[in-house]
């Protein structure tokens, strides 16, 4: 079989052709250098690829391969992967997507990039996104937008719009993205593949560029449920490099996908009448009528908090960005210090060169947040609504094991279509951010389409509840093909 054909195979069947040596991860390598090179120039999904690296350690891999042994072999070896230009790897640029990090390249990799390669997996490049992973379309790159695979003339998402984009367009098997408010589930949704915004704390942020520390994940993308678990299971768990993640071991879960019985799914109604396009909800409601075909119980829920979540979130994330972005100076590192009298003016002169007008935005509204006056009338108050929206989680969830809701209100919009309008930006993010103030796990998968392109279910779960989402998320495929 050729590279090019096995490049579209799930991972599992892949991997059993590597294994007996029909293909080579040079063959897997070059397949997806090939692809890129064919497709990019209209999608640009990646900002820098990274052939040569990429080339030589599948070529370590196919001479470890020919090594008779008894060693047990690495879940992802031999598979291509891209990671969002947010996340830190030795020897590829760093730039998240601003022109301020311009010429940084990090001395060390993040603990996520260290276990794809623990795990076998190649890093052949790094994907597009929203500057400093602002932004709900992968417009706000300094570099330039990402265009989605489904329709060129829409966007892919935000702000890991580059990672589901070269997903979607069978570039790479799977590739890491980051969500702070829905940056990995909005490009799963609109392009149409599978992505998890896992637990809080359950896999370590070391190495990934920090824009809200309190909400930020990293999180895989990638065509099927058992691709995307797998990437989980590979870089998920406790890591000394970061205080925030969690002991519990990360189990497997194999529960049959064609038998839910037992299985108790919630429909948030608040989820449900927030502007969502008819053909969306009609989707949903029918993908999870489908669920309930495979014995799951079906009842209505009410997340209350819902509705002062979004507006908690846009508090929340920018006070934090703003606080995190201070560090970006033009004295440590990145775009070289401008010439100037004397250093507030270097740093004012700097950062207004390197900054695009979404970062800016979101510095001066967290800056107000937290000043002194404001704190506890925004900041502060913002907090209290986040504890609610918490505890609703944790309510219904003593009654239901999993909910389901549409990912966005609408498909995926067309490019420049919301760049003049702020608001209506921020509205795409409003059944997503819940889970981020909440620290739950979340799984989008594709389950139709409306007006032609792609209809994302999500469905969230309890703390530490992937294996659920994914029993689950593999039902939906089913279902979803019927």
């Amino acid at each position: 079989m050729s590279g090019d054909r096995a490049l579209d195979l799930p991972i599992a069947e892949a991997s059993r052709l590597l294994e007996k040596g029909d293909i080579s991860a040079r063959e897997l390598v070059d397949a997806a250098l090939d692809r890129i090179a064919e497709t990019d120039h209209s999608i640009h999904a990646f900002l820098h690829v990274d052939a040569q690296t990429a080339r030589a350690a599948a070529d370590r891999v196919d001479r470890a391969r020919t090594i008779t042994n008894r060693e047990p072999r690495p879940p992802l070896l031999g598979f291509p992967y891209g990671l969002k230009d947010n996340i830190s790897i030795r020897g590829m640029p760093l730039t998240c997507g601003s022109r301020i990090l311009e010429g940084y390249t990090p001395p060390y990799d993040a603990t996520a990039v260290t276990r794809l390669r623990e795990a076998g997996a190649i890093a052949i490049g790094k994907t597009n996104l929203d500057e400093f992973a602002m932004g709900s379309s992968t417009e706000f790159s300094a570099y330039g937008p990402t265009r989605n695979p489904r329709d060129i003339t829409r966007v892919p998402g935000g702000s890991s719009g580059g990672s589901g984009a070269a997903v979607a367009a069978g570039q790479v098997p799977f590739a890491l993205g980051s969500d702070t408010g829905g940056s990995v589930r909005l490009p799963a949704s609109f392009c149409g593949v599978v992505g998890l915004k896992p637990t809080y704390g359950r896999i370590s942020r070391y190495g990934l560029a920090a824009y809200g520390s309190s909400l930020d994940q990293i999180g895989p993308l990638a065509r099927t449920v058992d691709d995307c678990a797998a990437v989980y299971r590979a870089i998920a768990g406790l890591d000394p490099f970061d205080s925030t993640t969690l002991e519990d071991p990360v189990n497997p879960g194999d529960e049959d996908p064609d038998d839910l019985r037992g299985l108790r799914i919630g429909l948030p109604i608040e989820y449900f009448d927030r502007g969502i396009a008819p053909g969306v909800g009609a989707a949903i409601r029918a993908c999870v009528d489908r669920l309930a075909g495979l014995g799951a119980e079906v009842e209505e829920v009410s997340l209350p908090h819902t509705r002062f979540a979004l507006a908690a979130y846009y508090v929340i994330a920018p006070a934090e960005a703003s606080a995190n972005l201070a560090r970006y100076d033009g004295v440590k590192y990145g775009l070289s210090r401008r010439e100037c009298s004397d250093v507030v003016e270097m740093v004012a002169s700097t950062r207004a060169l390197g900054f695009g007008p979404e970062v800016k935005r979101r510095i001066m509204l967290g800056t107000f947040a937290l000043s002194s006056g404001y704190y506890d009338a925004y900041y502060g108050r913002a907090q209290r609504v986040r504890e609610f929206v918490r505890r609703d989680f944790s309510h219904v969830f003593e009654r239901v094991d999993v909910l389901a809701t549409p990912t966005c209100p609408t498909v995926a919009f067309r490019l420049g279509e919301r760049l003049d309008d702020p608001y209506a930006m921020y509205l795409a993010d409003v059944l997503t951010v819940t889970v981020n103030c909440a620290g739950v796990p979340a799984l989008v998968v594709p389950c139709g389409e409306s007006e032609g392109l792609p209809v994302g279910l999500q469905l969230i779960g309890p703390h530490l509840g992937e294996n659920t989402l994914f029993r689950v998320g593999r039902a939906t495929e089913r279902v979803a093909r019927r």
